[in-house]
């Protein structure tokens, strides 16, 4: 396998990859912690499925095949990949959220029973 992406389209997939992991950070919420962790990690898990979906998945075709092709980055497949891969860290972590919540909480806020 040959690796073709350039250092205008790293640039570009980090950019991605960070403004993916802010929107992530923002649908998670419930503190700054939190949302700090949501960032970091769809960040990161952006960059790496961006990085094999332009240079693995889509590695054979050449510029005049995909459309538009930033220094060997495939921006349209990227940004579909890194779509799906936000959806899925934000699920999974206000699916853990709430899991580790346990059954005395509903949404935010505790229940509490009257006396």
């Amino acid at each position: 396998m040959q690796w073709d992406l350039g250092l205008q389209g790293l640039t570009l997939l980090g950019v991605m990859s960070l403004g993916f992991g802010v929107v992530a950070g923002l649908l998670v919420g419930n503190g700054w912690p939190r949302r700090f962790r949501a960032t970091a990690i769809t960040a990161v898990a952006c960059f790496g499925v961006g990085l094999l979906t332009s240079e693995w998945l889509f590695g054979w075709a050449t510029e005049e095949d995909l459309q538009p092709n930033i220094d060997g980055l495939s921006r349209d497949e990227v940004l579909l990949s890194s779509l799906l891969t936000t959806v899925v860290v934000v699920l999974v972590m206000r699916y853990l959220v709430r899991r580790t919540q346990g059954p005395g909480h509903v949404g935010r806020h505790p229940i509490r029973r009257r006396r």
